[in-house]
């Protein structure tokens, strides 16, 4: 007897041997049926192997107490203490299982089905499950009998009698028996309906693929024909009456639960088509409507019950298609969308705790092997399996698969799966979280033979396999190109020329020649650089491939790495930054812009990173006045200083592209910008900037070397149309006004000498044939336009607008900003101009009708010849000319009296006219929704192909590439357009409201 507070001998050694309640196992253990053999240590040990002990215990206390008498109770507990085998099955089940501890509480003889073990009952097949199914007569035996096999499965698996694919394949096999016993049932019930037909069962998912789960929908297709004589549309009726009522036996629940659900709704039409179709039709929906999912779910089709030459028949007639599926538009792209799709429809409070579906979980490993498969399966039939471990396997030995990342993923994969089943097994559910509970993990980390500190090490080999797989899932199908190409270790197997052919081109590259002598001058060697990037070049393939054009996109990262491939900081920014590389790739394959920027001077891919050193955030017209104006002044001459003003520009313009490519497309640590209008504004506002700093750098410039440090005029450079509305966009020239005032004492026609010059020689340097872009300088919206001096004093400005003044002149200079020289000149033009633009008594019917009558001439005589008007982003319906000219006539009616209009931006004007009442709130967004589209399009055609255009591209590789800019993915150009369509055909309907009084 123990004194007060101390602990009994029994209490220690219990939780010595892992129980954590001890004080309840002591109970359990001095209860009547286990008081004479409590202290056998034979029965402590045994539990103490346990998944739980305290479960296993618990369980035999209720299986014992479940005998119907004391000789069975003791029958029962003598073999337990006498047989080793026996002790190790039944207490492992109960240990891991409290569901079939319930089972074998509710048949307590089962247990008897784990005392012997005959050779054939070690890996037991389809024919010996149907054997122990053979008594089941209805749904409720059928249940019982299917979890007494469900234990010996059980048993053999925590024992380890089986590894984890022979435990899979034991559950495939038993669902065969069952789907067979279930059907067996349903045509005993309807026997008239099974004379009528002929059924097939297809398994499909991991019933098909022989690797199924504990718990898991059983996925099926059923396939009927007519017997001989018998009426078809009869006889598919009478077969789906047979497979719903074969799912009912099988998914029902009744006193003794239900088996599985049975889900057929990866048939054609999903849950929208018929139950039961006929070969035929099956392959007339697959030959023209099936999309690309439904051919990698036929990987794993297997015929398993009914009809079994009608399933060979299915399998043999779709086999075909399966193997040409690579061969579709996009294949790879609508791959690897499907899973991203899963991925984002995890609840956000479950994706941490995700094994199948979450990245770095089973879906990634099985999408990879399934994509690989699909691409090489066709001309090498031994990685037609559909078994996933089977399956990577042979690809390994074909050589499509690395050897070393097939054995990681292998075993990664074997220890997810053994989670998976663990967690499963313990209730019989189907679920796929990690359980959040201490004591749940504990069991789980035990039943992996994880002992020592089970939480703890559970998670650490958990979340290490996981980001085996995140590492490897994606490289796996890139990394064999280089291999293809690289000197590889004797013994290593290749991936063949062609198969790295077949590879590319599933990825879409439309010269995968070119793309492996570019793989073979990046990754061969021995250097530090081609090291480097062969271990970058799996990613960068994949990045390359999420694009339109993989192959510029690749041939641009072998010209970058040509130019800087010796220089230590590149290869250190691409290996050691996270978003430098990706963002790169993004760059280099969005089009011809960007690189070709880069190009022009390389060093400039140091902005990509995310250190000190990079970052995409626009500089600010400041910032880049400070560093331009320094520059100018260490200069020596006005060509070296413009030279180091386009510099900067060229630079800035870079930054600004790849932060609108990288925010379009979406990285890995930087979802794709929700906000399109901020987009624009970036790009506008960024552009903007760049081109009034370089102004100002390349005037100071001029002046410095014909003048010295003072002109002997003021002189001001005013901003008109998109430069002036901080809207320039990529390919934009910069429209201006110049302005200048004779200094006091110097006479006019020597000041208008000066001011000429000046303005003719920034105009030559800017667009001096270079590495740089040039900058056209456009003054054509100067009072008399092309006829009239290009420079004008500020007394003659004020002259011309009061005498000659036309309505379209007062419209331009709505967009009139200050952007270089004198700013106190620049203050007082606006001073001037004020007046005109926002006329005090607003403008009248007269002058209304003119802007009307304009803008109706400017549509009819500019639109090009052959283009689609619904198309044209500038003067099509919708377009910004459409916006525009209906928001400037609202600050030409209103400006004077609302003082919010009085701005230079479309969308601030916009949203002012909205906020005073001048239009609808539904109308506001309307007209800045189609503003922004069409501005984004602009863009986007300048990106994609490096000089600007009003209208989409007719090559089909440049449409694709401004749609995915736009967020359109492979195959969905036609929405773009369509999109497109609507959005001007819904704003052309309020322009002709607000601007046409329609």
């Amino acid at each position: 007897m123990t004194g007060p507070g101390r602990r009994s001998s029994t209490f220690t050694r219990l939780l010595r041997h892992g129980f954590t309640d001890a004080s309840a196992a002591e109970r359990l253990l001095d209860g009547a049926e286990l008081s004479a053999v409590r202290n056998d240590p034979v029965l402590l040990e045994a539990l103490g192997r346990t998944a739980d002990p305290d479960l296993a215990l618990q369980g035999l206390v209720r299986l014992l107490e479940a005998q119907p008498g004391a000789g069975a109770r003791r029958e029962l507990i003598d073999t337990v203490i006498a047989a080793k085998p026996l002790r190790d099955r039944l207490l492992g089940v109960l240990g891991a299982s409290s569901a079939l501890a319930d089972h074998l509480a509710r048949h307590p003889r089962d247990w008897e089905a784990l005392v012997t073990y005959e050779p054939r009952d070690l890996h037991p097949g389809v024919e010996e499950f149907e054997r122990g199914l053979a008594e089941a007569d209805d749904p409720v035996s059928l249940r019982v009998a299917y979890r007494r096999c469900l234990l010996s499965i059980a048993a053999r698996d925590v024992c380890g009698t089986t590894d984890l694919a022979e435990t899979a394949a034991e559950l495939a096999d038993l669902a065969t028996a069952t789907l067979r016993a279930a059907l067996a049932l349903a045509r005993a019930a309807a026997p008239d309906d099974a004379a009528l037909c002929r059924l097939a069962v297809i398994a499909m998912g991991k019933c098909g693929g022989h690797e199924l789960n504990y718990v898991s929908d059983v996925d099926v297709i059923f396939v009927g024909e007519a017997v001989d004589g018998a009426d078809e549309g009869k006889a598919l009726r009478a077969a789906t009456k047979l497979a719903s009522h074969m799912m009912r036996i099988c998914s029902e629940t009744t006193v003794e639960g239900s088996i599985w659900p049975v889900d057929a709704n990866l048939r054609p039409e999903g849950r929208n088509g018929p139950l039961v179709r006929t070969l035929s039709s099956h392959l007339a929906y697959y030959q023209r409507w099936a999309k690309t999912w439904e051919f990698q779910a036929l990987l794993k089709a297997r015929p398993v019950a009914g009809d079994l030459s009608l399933g060979a028949e299915y399998v043999a007639a779709v086999e075909p298609l399966v193997w040409q599926a690579a061969e579709r538009e996009n294949f790879v792209a609508d791959v690897q969308k499907m899973r991203r799709r899963v991925v984002e429809n995890i609840p956000v409070a479950e994706v941490d705790r995700e094994l199948k579906l979450g990245p770095g979980g089973l879906r990634d490993v099985e999408f990879a092997v399934q994509l690989l498969q699909l691409v090489h399966g066709r001309a090498d039939a031994s990685l037609r399996s559909g078994t996933t471990l089977d399956a990577l396997q042979a690809l390994a030995t074909g050589g499509y698969v690395g050897r070393s990342d097939a054995v990681q993923l292998d075993a990664a994969y074997r220890f997810l799966r053994s989670m998976e089943h663990r967690i499963q097994l313990y209730r019989l559910r189907r679920t796929h979280l990690v359980p959040e509970r201490e004591g749940d993990q504990r069991r789980l980390g035990r039943s992996l033979g994880l002992r020592a500190d089970p939480v703890a090490e559970l998670n650490r080999e958990w979340k290490r396999h996981a980001a085996v797989v995140r590492r490897l899932h994606e490289k796996l199908f890139y990394r064999p190109l280089l291999d293809a190409v690289a000197q590889l270790p004797s013994g290593e197997v290749r991936l063949s020329t062609e198969a790295a052919r077949e590879r590319l081109v599933a990825l879409g590259y439309a010269d995968p020649a070119a793309a492996l002598r570019h793989l073979e001058a990046l990754a061969s060697g021995v250097t530090r650089k081609a090291a480097i990037q062969r271990t970058l070049l799996p990613v960068l393939l994949g990045w390359f491939a999420d694009s339109a054009e993989p192959d510029a996109g690749l041939l641009n990262f072998r010209k970058v790495s040509d130019a800087l491939g010796k220089t230590p900081w590149y290869l250190r920014l691409l290996r050691d930054e996270g978003a430098a590389a990706e963002n790169l790739a993004r760059v280099l394959s969005a089009g011809r812009l960007a690189p070709d920027l880069l190009m022009r001077a390389p060093e400039a891919v140091a902005l990509l990173g995310d250190g000190d050193a990079g970052g995409l955030a626009p500089r600010g017209r400041p910032h880049l006045e400070q560093e331009i104006l320094a520059a100018v002044r260490r200069a020596d001459g006005a060509v070296q200083g413009v030279t180091a003003a386009r510099g900067v520009r060229r630079r800035e313009l870079f930054r600004t592209a790849a932060a609108d490519i990288v925010a379009s497309y979406g990285t890995e640590a930087q979802p794709v910008e929700a906000d399109q209008g901020a987009l624009v504004d970036l790009v506008g506002g960024a552009v903007s900037d760049i081109t009034a700093a370089t102004l100002a750098g390349t005037l100071r410039a001029v002046v410095r070397e014909g003048w010295g440090d003072t002109l002997p005029t003021r002189f001001a450079i005013i901003g008109m149309g998109r430069f002036g509305g901080h809207e320039l966009g990529y390919g934009s020239d910069a429209d201006v006004l110049f302005v200048h005032e004779p200094r006091e004492g110097v006479d006019e026609h020597e000041a208008g000498r000066a001011a000429n010059a000046v303005v003719a020689e920034m105009r030559r340097l800017l667009q001096v044939p270079s590495a740089d872009p040039p900058l056209l300088v456009d003054a054509d919206l100067r009072p008399e336009g092309k006829s009239g001096p290009l420079v004008r004093t500020l007394k003659s400005y004020e002259a011309y607008y009061r005498r000659w003044s036309l309505g379209w002149e007062s419209q331009a200079l709505l967009r009139a900003e200050p952007v270089a020289g004198d700013e106190e000149l620049g203050r007082r033009f606006v001073e001037l101009i004020d007046p005109l633009r926002y006329p005090r008594a607003g403008l009248g019917e007269d002058a209304v009708r003119e802007i009307r009558r304009l803008k109706a001439r400017m549509e009819s005589e500019r639109m090009p010849r052959g283009a689609d008007p619904k198309l044209h982003t500038k003067l099509g319906p919708g377009g910004l000319s459409d916006v525009e000219w209906t928001v400037q006539l609202m600050q030409l009616r209103y400006g004077a009296r609302e003082a919010g209009l009085r701005t230079t931006r479309t969308r601030g004007a916009l949203a002012a006219a909205r906020d005073c009442g001048l239009l609808s709130e539904e109308d506001a967004a309307t007209l800045d929704e189609a503003w922004v589209l069409a501005t984004r399009v602009r863009n986007a055609v300048m990106l994609v192909r490096g000089r600007a255009g009003d209208t989409f591209p007719t090559d089909p590789r440049e449409l694709a590439a401004v749609g995915r800019y736009l967020g359109y993915g492979p195959g969905h150009v036609g929405d773009m357009l369509d999109d497109y369509r609507r959005n001007g055909r819904r704003a052309r309907g309020v322009v002709d409201s607000l601007f046409y009084g329609a």
